[in-house]
């Protein structure tokens, strides 16, 4: 630095006031460049492992899946990809259930992933409420929710194909970290609009919404009640009333389930896609069990 002004001081005479100053900016930047280490990524602020510190890690996801995963055998009994990201859409953690991960549908690992960003995308807290406008009490979006909704004809047609996904991020390497504490996904936004079962935000102490877990491997019924299980295992599942908070809001007609799964998706009489009567109907999967009786939501 010194022998750099020393330099800049020995040009100062032979050169324009202009170009003086201009290269007074560069050598700033230049020096703290240096003193910052250009050599490691540079996250901004909202990336990087800060960003998750409040949030779950790699251990916890990856024990709530295996539990989850065993506890739930509707569908077809799959092994499990499921990843967290925190409210700004950075991923936290991605962890898979089995020996490997050839043990899952390779496909579900970045489905996992933008199931988790849509989830905490389209959910509100009670923050959202200023000025007449927003979620009193916040409003709870699963993506099983969405699935009529964006239908042609429906209330969010269209939404299916925004907020596309990051493939940098999805498919970057090594392939050996995939679903491991160093999984290349972590630290980054992934993006990405997922609209079957599976996706659920994640509501912490107080019923603020901290971010959103996805899950993916099997059927999308059996994907949303083990996202269901997960959630609850993980301690962040606060959606229901307590004695100062209303309940988190939710379309699934059930407020100890606001945003879960709804079945009521009849046939179209005119063809094509099915009606729902609610407008947020999932379709029924193979196997479908058990989602009317997952664990109710906490205070």
């Amino acid at each position: 630095m010194l022998s750099s002004m020393k330099l800049f001081g020995t040009w100062k005479t032979r050169v324009s006031p202009g170009l003086y100053v201009t290269m007074g900016a560069v050598l700033l930047v230049v020096a703290a460049c240096a003193f910052a280490g250009m050599s490691a990524p540079q996250f901004s602020n909202d990336q990087g492992g800060s960003a998750c510190s409040d949030l779950p890690g790699y251990a916890a996801l990856k024990n709530a899946l295996a539990a989850a995963t065993a506890a739930e055998t509707s569908g077809l009994n799959n092994q499990m990809w499921a990843t967290i990201v925190n409210r700004d859409g950075v991923v936290c953690a991605v962890a898979f259930s089995g020996a490997n991960r050839g043990a899952q549908w390779p496909g579900s690992r970045a489905i996992s992933a933008q199931k988790a960003n849509t989830a905490n995308a389209f959910s509100l807290d009670a923050s959202s409420s200023s000025n007449g406008s927003g979620q009193a009490a916040g409003l709870a979006l699963s993506t099983a929710n969405l699935y009529s909704a964006v239908q042609p004809g429906g209330s969010l047609y269209g939404l299916q194909h925004s907020n596309p996904v990051d493939t940098g991020v999805a498919y970057a390497g090594p392939s050996a970290s995939y679903g491991t504490a160093s999984d290349p996904m972590v630290g980054h936004k992934i993006g990405g609009v997922n609209v079957f079962g599976g996706g659920l935000g994640l509501y912490a102490q107080g019923h603020q919404l901290v971010g959103g877990v996805g899950l993916s491997g099997d059927t999308s019924c059996a994907d949303h009640n083990i996202a269901w299980r997960v959630r609850n295992l993980l301690g962040l599942d606060h959606l229901a009333a307590s004695n100062s908070l209303p309940a988190v809001g939710g379309v699934s007609g059930d407020p100890a389930r606001p945003d879960n799964i709804i079945f009521d998706i009849t046939a179209n009489p005119n063809g094509g896609t099915g009606v729902s009567k609610s407008g947020f109907g999932h379709p029924t999967c193979l196997n479908t069990s058990g989602s009317a009786d997952l664990h109710p939501v906490q205070p």
